[in-house]
């Protein structure tokens, strides 16, 4: 697979020094009480498996309740570190995370409702525009990060990401299925839900052929990026931009985005399927896509579906962590998950067994045959968000890290977003989070792309609740059928 360049910001160049009271009081954001300090506490109670769940979905649900600014519904990528700055991806995720407070009694219909439309008519309203400064997006396409209480482009170095307002998407189009009584709150959310899908324009991000590129920013336009080819994350991009009934992506768009994925096709730790690294390819779009049963003309041809893929990739991820090549502290088979997240920082310094070891800061960590990428950080979002892949290894590894870690990684909002037993230097210069002596280190923020699939797909493993919902979604189907995929519930 082509390599990528790296963004042109990232999400821990954009870290505001210093964000605290006083940055929430400029965004007009009121401050939930704060997570639980670290190494404060005893370790949590033991739960079962059906009340630990319960718990991980309220607390991860209520991140994006509690931290969604109260006039524009943006919600931050990272709490607490920066609160001043929203992922369009995160909205997504938010988005559809409503849902499943409503369905769970964490808040009621029409509070989540209101809640949405708020979101929607803000999104629909914000300025759209090829300036530099002061525009939303462009082209119905919004850019990565924006303000939490403007809604604009957050920096001159911030691209317009189609990517991202792809996951923003799955959520509009998650709230437009679901929200369908018959009364002017949710008629209006309907309507609005349309109207931003309808205006994005996703022929316009194809600039080579029929592969979708990554961005686009004023002045460069496109030059700086290079265009998605699967298999990664992007299978819903490119389901949405075929399903358009205004600005349809072209015919030849899935075929374009398959074409690299004999490279990737092989076995890995026992299992044999389409890899990639990080678990969050393997995720993002099953939040919205139920792809059991149905099947592309490369899957028909290999006699399995994406969530069969999923699952393959998931339980090789887990015997990887159980053998543990790299010698990391407490990986095994219920401790594992690599995919995007915070790391201690890009240092090279002594693990807790006296060697130098290579950590890193926020990258896609991940195990295949391509790729692979591991400083020894665990990220819990990626065993919780493959609970409908591996259901009783995933549930073990949730058991495992609440049991072992609670005290250390478990909070307000469920798990922190990630820690690293193995790196015990305390005199480094971190880029995030902090060292506990006798533990690692460990994250200090929640990020909204890793706990959106937490919640969504609790949610999906106990009642189909995202995929029930998008299986009646028109522009979803109609982007299916177009790209070929029969079968199932189809």
């Amino acid at each position: 697979m082509t390599s990528r360049p790296p963004f042109l910001i990232d999400r821990r160049r954009l870290l505001l020094a210093g964000a605290s009271a006083a940055a929430l009081a400029a965004c007009g954001l009121v401050a939930p009480p704060r997570p639980m300090a670290l190494g404060e506490g005893a370790a949590p109670a033991p739960l079962g498996d059906s009340a630990l769940l319960d718990e991980l979905e309220a607390r991860t649900f209520r991140f994006f309740w509690e931290t969604a600014h109260p006039d524009t519904g943006l919600i931050p990528d990272r709490w607490p570190a920066a609160p001043t700055m929203a992922s369009v991806a995160s909205v997504g995720f938010g988005l559809t995370a409503y849902l499943v407070g409503v369905e769970r009694g964490l808040v009621t219909r029409a509070q989540a409702a209101g809640r949405v439309l708020l979101t929607l008519n803000f999104l629909a309203h914000a300025p759209q525009g090829e300036a530099p400064h002061g525009m939303a997006g462009h082209r119905g396409f919004f850019y990565h990060f924006l303000d939490m209480a403007t809604g604009t482009r957050f920096d001159e170095r911030v691209e317009l990401s189609t990517i991202d307002t792809a996951l923003l998407m799955g959520g509009v189009l998650a709230a437009q299925s679901y929200f369908t009584a018959d009364d002017p709150v949710e008629a209006r959310i309907r309507a609005l839900a349309e109207a931003l899908y309808t205006r994005v324009d996703w022929a316009w991000a194809q600039v080579r052929g029929g592969a979708i590129v990554m961005g686009w920013t004023p002045g460069a336009g496109f030059k700086p990026f290079i265009d998605y080819h699967g298999y990664d994350e992007a299978m819903l991009l490119y389901l949405l931009a075929m399903g358009s009934p205004t600005h349809p992506a072209r015919a030849d768009s899935w075929q374009a985005f398959c074409a690299s994925y004999p490279r990737s096709w092989g076995t890995f730790m026992g299992q044999q399927h389409l890899g990639g690294a990080p678990l969050f390819w393997h995720q993002y779009s099953h939040v919205w896509v139920d792809f059991r049963g149905i099947q592309d003309e490369f899957m028909r041809d290999k006699g399995l579906d994406y969530f069969e893929n999923s699952r393959r990739a998931t339980l090789a991820q887990r015997a990887y962590a159980a053998a543990n090549p790299g010698g990391w502290k407490d990986h095994g088979a219920d401790v594992w998950g690599l995919t995007a997240c915070d790391g201690p920082g890009s240092l090279r310094t002594r693990d807790h067994a006296g060697r130098i070891r290579q950590f890193h800061d926020y990258t896609a960590r991940g195990a295949g045959l391509i790729d692979t990428r591991d400083d020894g950080t665990i990220a819990p979002t990626a065993a919780a968000s493959s609970l409908p892949f591996a259901p009783a290894e995933s549930m073990a590894a949730i058991q495992a890290m609440h049991r072992r870690f609670g005290a250390q990684i478990w909070g307000r909002y469920g798990f922190l977003d990630a820690f690293n037993t193995s790196f015990v230097d305390t005199t480094a210069r971190l880029s995030n989070g902090r060292v506990l002596p006798g533990f690692g280190w460990v994250d200090t923020d929640y990020l909204g792309i890793d706990q959106g699939p937490i919640v969504a797909m609790i949610a999906n493993h106990r009642q189909d609740l995202v995929w029930r919902t998008m299986r009646g979604n028109p522009h979803l189907v109609s982007g299916l059928k177009r790209a070929g995929f029969r079968g199932g519930w189809l």
